[in-house]
């Protein structure tokens, strides 16, 4: 083998990986618009977490916001409330599960496990019936402070099929099959809670 043939060969050889080399960046090029275009936009990136000041929510109130498209429900809970949702013993419940994404799986459904603080003050469920879809009324239903015969205090009830959660959120009655569902929160200061 002379010189020359060895010289040939290594510019051949050059030649190939060079080729090789402009092609994956030729084909890298031409896929990353496609896979980059799978990523969420900037506007659903700013919906992943929100703030939401809770200082002018009264006792016994709650507030409705919306969040990734769906309505949440924070309710300031008074001491009546809470006790009629710690009083509830978790075996006597539809469904027996925290539905609290801030819990690991698992947790059953007593009301010390879907509320935001520990005193039980503060609740934070998404606004969506588990039967349907449907957005449950507020202070409303049997399963209030005092029951069925003091409707209107606190409690959900969802009227298109007759779902009642009571002060926990939790599904009591009707066809709704899980309790509404504690979305990731925490109170990033004394008047404000982030979702998300």
């Amino acid at each position: 083998m002379s010189h020359a043939d060895d010289t040939a060969g290594s510019r051949r050889d050059f030649l190939y990986y060079a080729t090789a080399g402009a092609g994956v960046v030729a084909t890298g090029a031409a896929v990353w618009p496609l896979i980059n275009q799978m990523n969420p936009s900037a506007d659903v990136r700013a919906l992943a977490s929100i703030e939401v000041d809770v200082s002018g929510v009264a006792e016994g109130t709650q507030l409705t916001v919306l969040w990734r498209g769906k309505p949440v429900f924070i309710r300031h809970r008074t001491a009546d409330e809470i006790k009629a949702g710690r009083d509830v013993k978790p075996a006597d419940l539809v469904d027996n599960s925290a539905e609290n994404d801030n819990l690991p799986p698992g947790q059953d459904g007593g009301d010390a496990n879907r509320t935001l603080d520990k005193d039980g003050a503060w609740l934070v469920v998404m606004g969506v019936c588990t039967h349907l879809g449907c957005v449950p009324l507020g202070d409303a239903g049997e399963f209030g402070v005092g029951g069925a015969d003091k409707q209107g205090t606190g409690g959900w009830f969802c009227p298109c099929h007759g779902s009642q959660y009571d002060t926990a959120g939790r599904i009591r009655k009707g066809p709704a099959p899980r309790n509404l569902p504690v979305p990731i929160a925490a109170f990033s200061n004394d008047t404000t809670i982030k979702l998300g």
